[in-house]
């Protein structure tokens, strides 16, 4: 029939987060005592944002002839003044350790803003869903970035996704992922859908958590139907948003070899952090990784999906919402 639209599938991931719940309200503080940023400095942090963004792009192609410590250095640049660009103060608490190797950086996932803040800190290559490619702008600046991408639909392509992924922690790079594979409202978490954790295990990579919140709750959230518009404009007119990231202790797979228990280790850590207080702070140096050992093949995992990088399920919007549920 035309103009059907087609059913969600049951395999993806779905958070009961909606920007009318309570949850989610926008913003925190009770209306009489939100005094909301002066339109036109919203308007002046809306349009450097923006900028930023669209300056990457341009710099993109020249950073990928740097060797690989100065395009990291690029990246943490870049992504620390996109965030400030939009008016969100960063305060980062623990410390990534020098020489570490390479890590699966795994994070709960509650607006756009995450991607940015993640690569600010623990700069590496991100996990998106592959609908993220044909995006405007922000798609080629993914792949221009290194984005591995995931075709979420096909359950077939799942082990070649994650053997992409363990291929990048074999050469001695950081792969950041949101397991919770939708975006929450920060007040609560999804579950961590194990599928991308093999890529750790067969590797021997370790796994490095990080929690992210937002200070005030709400005002980042980016959830369910709202428009990325809408979220871009409560974000630039919210005052003192500050965005509270926690480099937590990493996790060995040597302790859980196997991908579910190292699933759940990690959203135990992540999920029963407390967040610090909110403060400003210098974002940490990021060193130069050295190279992992090779990797065996990868298992597929048909009982649970990998997470995108981006929390919106719409093939075509980034805006549009994830709706279907995944089963357990």
């Amino acid at each position: 029939m035309n103009g059907a639209v087609p059913l969600p599938s049951p395999w993806l991931p779905t958070a009961p987060c909606t920007p009318g719940r309570p949850c989610a309200a926008h913003p925190d503080p009770a209306p009489a005592a939100f005094r909301p940023a002066p339109a036109p400095l919203a308007c002046a942090r809306l349009a450097a944002g923006l900028a930023t963004v669209l300056l990457g792009v341009l710099l993109l192609p020249a950073a990928g002839l740097l060797p690989a410590a100065g395009r990291l250095a690029l990246v943490r640049l870049w992504a620390r003044t996109v965030v400030r660009a939009f008016g969100v103060r960063p305060a980062v608490t623990g410390a990534h350790r020098a020489g570490a190797g390479p890590a699966l950086v795994v994070a709960n996932h509650v607006s756009w803003l995450d991607i940015p803040l993640v690569a600010a800190v623990l700069p590496g290559r991100m996990v998106a869903k592959r609908e993220v490619r044909d995006w405007p702008v922000l798609g080629a600046l993914a792949a221009l970035g290194g984005t591995l991408f995931l075709d979420r639909d096909g359950l077939r392509r799942l082990p070649g996704a994650v053997r992409g992924v363990a291929g990048a922690l074999a050469a001695g790079g950081r792969v950041t992922a949101f397991p919770e594979g939708s975006t929450w409202c920060g007040r609560a978490g999804g579950r961590f859908r194990p599928a991308l954790f093999q890529a750790a295990v067969d590797t021997g990579a370790d796994v490095q958590p990080v929690r992210i919140d937002y200070r005030p709750h709400g005002a980042a959230a980016y959830v369910g139907e709202d428009p990325l518009g809408a979220s871009l404009w409560r974000v630039v007119r919210t005052p003192g948003l500050t965005a509270c990231v926690r480099i937590l202790d990493p996790i060995s797979v040597i302790q859980y070899p196997d991908r579910r228990l190292l699933a759940a280790a990690a959203q135990r850590a992540v999920h029963s952090s407390a967040a610090p207080p909110p403060r400003t702070a210098p974002l940490p140096a990021v060193p130069r990784q050295p190279a992992a050992a090779g990797y065996r093949a990868v298992a597929s995992d048909n009982a649970n999906r990998p997470s995108p990088s981006v929390h919106h399920r719409d093939s075509s919007n980034p805006a549009s919402a994830s709706s279907a549920r995944t089963p357990s």
